[in-house]
């Protein structure tokens, strides 16, 4: 006998637009552990800021929807 597959399960993540192993699930939609770091870390006065707000806003407003 064999041993078992272990296939890796990547996710698309929401804001850098990668596939990656481990993050988060908000709602519906993926964030991986970097951007999530990156996120929390960012301060209100930095110009990556709305980029990840606009990012964000994608989960609550689907275009298709």
């Amino acid at each position: 006998m064999g041993e078992p597959s272990q296939e890796t399960i990547t996710h698309n993540c929401i804001i850098c637009g990668q596939n990656k192993e481990q993050g988060i699930i908000i709602i519906s939609e993926f964030i991986c552990e970097d951007c999530e770091h990156e996120m929390v870390q960012t301060d209100v006065m930095d110009a990556k800021y709305p980029f990840f707000i606009l990012q964000m806003k994608q989960i609550l407003y689907k275009k298709d929807a």
